[in-house]
């Protein structure tokens, strides 16, 4: 149930995307959300689309990860063209009981169903492009001009970067607690959506102190390595933008120019 959760998880290769700056791809990251929801048309979706495709081909990330990570949410994007398709008034396309589908509901469900798949698509790229260890210095470097106002850039790009990798940890540790209470009997499969929701309830107490229990694993093992945070802290990789980085940049900015001028279009 568990296993198509990707994000957290780092895939190592040789690709365009992974030797962009850490800076770069979160900032463009950004940007490209910002700009997808701009997008307020087809010809600007199919835009986005097309860039979201080629860079997930530029990234060497194999198809089946991707495939996963659609997987996990399937039932939200089920949900999401349920509500738009039964709630947007409009003209009638079909009925289901006291139901009422419109045709405007299912041009809207699936506009915003596409928006979703290209967000979780893409997004999922910058956890499987770029290492912890990077995804910190570049957040770090991202948020420490809010230092002179007294905020902890370190801290807090730390704090984002273990939530991030310990998603897949969590979800694998899930999924042992549910085959270890199914081989006691419990069922998780059977009944409707409510009742399934309602079974899952037991798996919060073992995973909740699983998840503490990590927790504090983790910040025993760093205070035995004098772990203090961002004091007199050096790095053995330098960060440095390339030709590669000015390029996304220069793509990215023309791809929102284009969205924009669809939009008023």
């Amino acid at each position: 149930m568990f296993k198509g959760i990707v994000i957290g998880q780092y895939y190592p290769v040789d690709s365009p995307i992974h030797a962009l700056d850490p800076r770069t791809k979160v900032s463009l990251m950004v940007a490209f959300i910002i700009l997808l929801f701009l997008a307020g048309n087809a010809m600007s979706m199919v835009l986005m689309g097309i860039f979201s495709v080629l860079t997930i081909l530029l990234s060497r990330v194999p198809l089946k990860l991707m495939v996963r990570t659609f997987r996990a949410v399937l039932y939200i994007l089920i949900l999401t063209m349920a509500l738009h398709i039964f709630t947007t008034p409009g003209t009638r396309a079909f009925q289901l009981g006291p139901l009422v589908g419109t045709y405007e509901g299912i041009r809207q469900g699936m506009f915003l169903s596409i928006r979703l798949i290209i967000l979780i698509g893409t997004t999922s790229l910058l956890t499987l492009t770029t290492s912890p260890i990077a995804l910190t210095d570049g957040l770090e470097s991202l948020l420490s001009p809010l230092q002179r106002i007294g905020v902890p850039a370190h801290e807090l790009a730390m704090m984002m970067t273990i939530a991030l990798r310990f998603i897949p940890t969590l979800m694998e540790e899930a999924d042992k607690i549910m085959k270890a209470q199914m081989a006691r009997g419990a069922d998780f499969e059977s009944g409707n959506v409510f009742q399934r929701a309602k079974s899952l309830v037991p798996l919060l107490v073992p995973l909740f102190v699983s998840a503490f229990r990590r927790a504090d694993e983790l910040a025993m093992a760093m205070e035995s390595r004098c772990y203090r945070g961002s004091e007199k802290r050096t790095r053995l990789v330098q960060l440095r933008m390339g030709l590669g980085d000015y390029v996304a940049m220069a793509v990215v900015c023309a791809l929102g120019v284009a969205v924009i001028w669809l939009r008023r279009v």
